[in-house]
């Protein structure tokens, strides 16, 4: 399916709407403060946001108690994402008393969903404007709206448009994000994400490039690709292992990474260019989600277990001192006690680095979710626990290989925790602490492994 793209017109009616914001604030600078749920994609969305209030002259605030503008960029992935967010809005409930002039605003994959939305909207009936995931391009329109003392409401039903040349406010640091796609088809029976994203669409490789040398040119070190998918990247034929060499070349990037790869789409082409591509980081993560065959044909994710030991397998013999993180759900429904000890068996066989666990919650709308025989919460909470247990035994384990390493890591920051450490990761997204002085962060050190914790790994400079 050929893209849809904001055409030209829409885009600089956005930046007229800034301008007009702009002026009517006759110099004075409102504070904004956006708080982020979710994915990575989530966290580019709000930078778009922040990056469109910024050119109407909003700057941003330390806290809640001193905006003029709050918004909730929120997420639906888990349960636990849309109670957090509906206590926070009731949180600004007292704010809002308290200044009566106080812009307030909710958006993002939960508004997506229409009821949720419409149930939010009346329930805090002074949360001023509230849009989904399709309207990014008109936010400067209805922020303007809702100044004019109009409330918004715009959830629109469509599987999305791109939007280019939208004014972007990068978080600080040495790393920055860079969509090359929005959507999924996939339609895994558990996620709520194809209904609240659209379906796959691709930018343009040029338009992708020109943004990846931007970033360079800005100073970053490191790009992070994105998409719901990578490994569906498709723009006129051109795929995605094309497109990673294509970024790879790019001069002055220094490290390039991507996510999520969805195993049943990852290719030896993709793997040949992660093991060619100096650029490239040796990582990758790559959601298994269950270790039972079973689950995983109830889950729609269209692999089998012994399909996923083969990328393993395939990845490793290629690509240099890769690791692989993962997600993992429990507690699906139907989910036996033998159907969890295959995940168990496949975490132990697997020696993933990392993995992001989740007891499983059911999203209305999705097939899941009307699935007889749910799981019990007490016997979800147990097979979590003994999950994380087993991936403790092997992240640990897997640390070890690691005594007398020589890499280079980029400094990320200063743990002041304890002894002050300066801490950032290997290529393979290891992490690593070692003794040095703050104006390091930001450059990159070779290091020598010393010692390990839990889930990172201790160093000295050794250049």
């Amino acid at each position: 399916m050929q893209p849809n793209f904001v055409d030209e017109k829409a885009i600089n009616e956005a930046y007229a709407a800034i301008n007009r914001v702009r002026a009517s604030l006759k110099g004075g600078a409102p504070h904004y403060y956006i708080e982020t749920y979710g994915c990575q994609m989530n966290e580019h969305d709000s930078e778009k946001i922040a990056g469109m209030l910024e050119q109407m002259g909003y700057i941003p605030a330390e806290n809640k108690v001193d905006a003029d503008f709050i918004l909730f960029n929120t997420c639906c992935i888990r349960e636990h994402a849309e109670l957090k967010t509906f206590g926070n809005v009731g949180f600004i409930k007292e704010l809002k008393v308290n200044n009566p002039a106080l812009i307030t605003a909710v958006c993002g994959c939960m508004m997506q969903q229409r009821q949720t939305a419409q149930r939010l909207a009346k329930r805090f009936p002074y949360v001023d404007l509230i849009f989904g995931t399709n309207e990014l391009h008109i936010f400067p329109q209805m922020l303007e709206t809702v100044i004019h003392g109009g409330r918004v409401f715009e959830v629109k039903d469509s599987d999305g448009e791109i939007a280019e040349r939208l004014p972007l406010k990068r978080k600080g640091g040495f790393s920055a994000f860079v969509n090359i796609m929005y959507g999924c088809n996939n339609f895994c029976s558990y996620c709520i994400v194809p209904y609240v994203r659209g379906r796959e669409r691709s930018r343009h490789v040029e338009d992708i490039l020109e943004e990846v040398r931007k970033v360079v040119d800005e100073g970053f070190a490191e790009v992070m690709l994105l998409g719901q998918n990578v490994n569906s990247y498709n723009d006129n034929g051109v795929r995605f292992p094309e497109l990673l060499r294509a970024v790879n070349d790019i001069t002055g990037l220094r490290r390039l990474r991507f996510m999520t790869s969805h195993p049943k789409d990852l290719s030896p082409e993709l793997v040949s260019a992660m093991a060619e591509c100096e650029n490239v980081c040796p990582h990758i993560h790559l959601p298994v989600q269950s270790g039972s065959n079973r689950i995983l044909e109830l889950m729609n994710r269209r692999y089998t277990r012994e399909h996923y030991f083969t990328l393993l397998d395939m990845l490793r013999n290629a690509v240099r001192d890769i690791e692989i993180t993962t997600d993992i759900i429990v507690g699906f429904p139907t989910e036996t006690e033998q159907d969890f000890e295959d995940t168990l068996d496949l975490v132990r066989r697997a020696r993933f680095s990392a993995a992001y666990t989740f007891a499983y919650s059911p999203r209305e709308g999705t097939r899941a979710a009307k699935m007889d025989c749910q799981i019990e919460e007490a016997v979800k909470k147990e097979r979590l626990a003994r999950l994380n247990a087993v991936l403790l035994e092997s992240v640990t384990g897997n640390n070890d290989k690691y005594l007398g390493y020589v890499g280079d890591i980029l400094i990320e920051g200063l743990d002041t925790r304890g002894e002050p450490m300066l801490f950032g990761k290997l290529g393979n997204l290891k992490m690593v602490y070692v003794k040095g002085s703050p104006d390091m962060i930001g450059g990159s050190v070779r290091v020598k492994v010393t010692g390990t914790r839990f889930n990172s790994l201790v160093g000295e400079i050794i250049g």
